[in-house]
């Protein structure tokens, strides 16, 4: 799926879906906790840890979020 049309999906099921709302939420909060250690010039080991594992959990809430957004388009 593309960036616009996640964003379009969401759009349209995150008010009548909570789960599509929280994941899209949660999703949204690791994009910026990642922006943020990204940003820094030098990282210490210890965020580095802790950016894997925030880009891991974004991947897997990702997965989640689109296999709940193909099921509702396909249930439509």
């Amino acid at each position: 799926m593309q960036p616009e049309e996640v964003q379009k999906l969401v759009d349209k099921y995150a008010a009548i879906d909570p789960e599509v709302k929280a994941l899209w939420e949660e999703h949204v909060l690791f994009k910026k906790q990642i922006e943020k250690f990204e940003g820094k010039a030098v990282r210490s080991p210890a965020e580095e840890q802790e950016m894997k594992r925030i880009k891991k959990q974004k991947l897997e809430g990702k997965t989640k979020l689109y296999a709940k957004l193909e099921s509702l388009e396909a249930g439509r």
